[in-house]
């Protein structure tokens, strides 16, 4: 089993290139399968919206103190300064952003990174968020779709166009093309049945988070039927999962994550600054080799 590392970025503003910079240095050096960086372009003072991962509902980020550097950013400047590792959106906001922009955004850090882009997708939870954007927030499953669609034309094809009901997008040309062939693997997070099938149906993986062994074995249960009537091999696609709050006591919750089906483990690293984050990373090596033997 590979272990990846979720990458959130906060603290001060003076502090985070210098963080991002030897944290991704350090996995790189260490061996870790990938870095993760996750998306809100905007927080809001006391959401409304429920946060889907804390049993209280609320995000466990203060909107005031800090927000999360946008994810192609980040790794657009840790490609740069590492070799090996893969670079992952996890998640990016499908929905809410320009599918042109994010179509070119992961092509071109796919070519400056060398080919190590993974696409995390996701269709996002904070209501406030798209309407700051003026996004609309219900039909953000549907746009999702028609938005990877057009994405996969414009990485594809040597003239790209899409009609959908949500979307049009008029013949253009968008070069360079990624690497990767016919383009990055496109990763589905969400916990729901209706995120699954979005997996089972468009995804090169699948990405859940916060879950145990047994919940993720069960989720990976309900992916596997919907993958067999779909004519799919559950081996089609990467199961990637992140405890993020629950627990990893040590090599029997790795081996637990293992047996349930989990391709890669993505570890938080909780710390702020460049000197504390890569005493995180270090802290997770352990971890790293044991995996090795899952």
């Amino acid at each position: 089993m590979k272990i990846g590392l979720f990458l959130p970025l906060l603290g001060e503003a003076s502090t985070l290139r210098q963080a991002l910079i030897e944290s991704a240095r350090a996995a790189d050096t260490m061996g870790f399968h990938a870095l993760w960086f996750p998306e809100h372009v905007v927080l809001v003072d006391d959401p409304a919206s429920r946060y889907p991962y804390s049993e209280d509902g609320r995000f466990p980020i203060n909107a005031a103190e800090g927000g999360v550097i946008e994810p192609f950013a980040a790794i657009a400047l840790a490609a740069g300064v590492t070799e090996r590792i893969r670079l992952g959106t996890g998640i990016c906001l499908v929905p809410q952003r320009s599918p042109v922009y994010t179509a070119k955004q992961v092509a071109d850090c796919d070519v400056l990174s060398g080919g190590r882009i993974d696409f995390g997708v996701g269709i996002g939870w904070l209501r406030e968020e798209f309407e700051a954007l003026g996004v609309d927030f219900e039909d953000r499953g549907y746009r999702c779709r028609e938005y990877l669609d057009a994405m996969q034309s414009l990485w594809t094809d040597a003239s790209s166009s899409f009609e959908g009901r949500l979307y049009r997008l008029p013949p253009v040309r968008m070069l360079p093309k990624p690497l990767q062939k016919p383009f990055p693997p496109i990763i589905f997070g969400g916990e729901t049945d209706a995120a699954l099938r979005r997996a089972a149906d468009l995804g090169q993986g699948w990405f859940g988070f916060n879950h145990t062994p047994d919940e993720v074995a069960a989720r990976i249960h309900r992916l596997q039927g919907m993958l067999a009537r779909r004519g799919r091999a559950r081996s089609d696609l990467q199961i990637v999962v992140s405890p993020y709050l629950k627990p990893v006591a040590g090599p029997e919750t790795l081996a637990a994550y293992a047996a349930a089906g989990v391709d890669q483990l993505v570890l938080v690293v909780a710390a702020v600054g460049a000197t504390d984050s890569v005493r995180a990373i270090e802290a997770l090596v352990p971890l790293l080799d044991a995996a090795r033997n899952c």
